[in-house]
């Protein structure tokens, strides 16, 4: 009996992805048309994580507090990074706008950082 293959590491959910959405074999079919659809046509893997998986397990072995990190808590950490950037950014973006720039400045960072309380943990840090 063969065993099942199980993925790697975290799948994304339906619709996720940069690949997700009609396939070129689903807009091709018709509504009466039978065929089975193997998914979005991707022109590879789709990449879960925008960081390089690799650079941040270096920098979570670079804590002598940790000895291992498995491919599922470096990927955790890449993404809540990615997340936190983000928000950040788009947050920072609002103070640049009330400038009228579209390049962020120290000053839109330093100006989030107080307004937002969910920074309030970045008080002090930039200094």
């Amino acid at each position: 009996m063969a065993a099942a293959a199980v993925p790697a590491g975290p799948s994304p959910g339906p619709g996720s992805g940069p690949c997700s959405g009609p396939g070129a074999a689903e807009a091709a079919a018709g509504p009466g048309d039978e065929a089975a659809v193997a998914g979005p046509q991707c022109p590879g893997p789709a990449r879960l994580a925008r960081l390089p998986l690799a650079r941040v397990k270096a920098l979570v072995k670079a804590d002598p507090d940790v000895s291992l990190a498995s491919q599922e808590a470096v990927f955790v950490l890449a993404r809540a990074t990615e997340l936190f950037v983000e928000t950040i950014a788009k947050d920072a973006y609002v103070y640049a706008q009330q400038g009228k720039r579209k390049t962020l400045q120290r000053k839109d960072l330093d100006n989030a950082i107080e307004a937002i309380d969910e920074f309030a943990f970045l008080e002090g840090t930039l200094d």
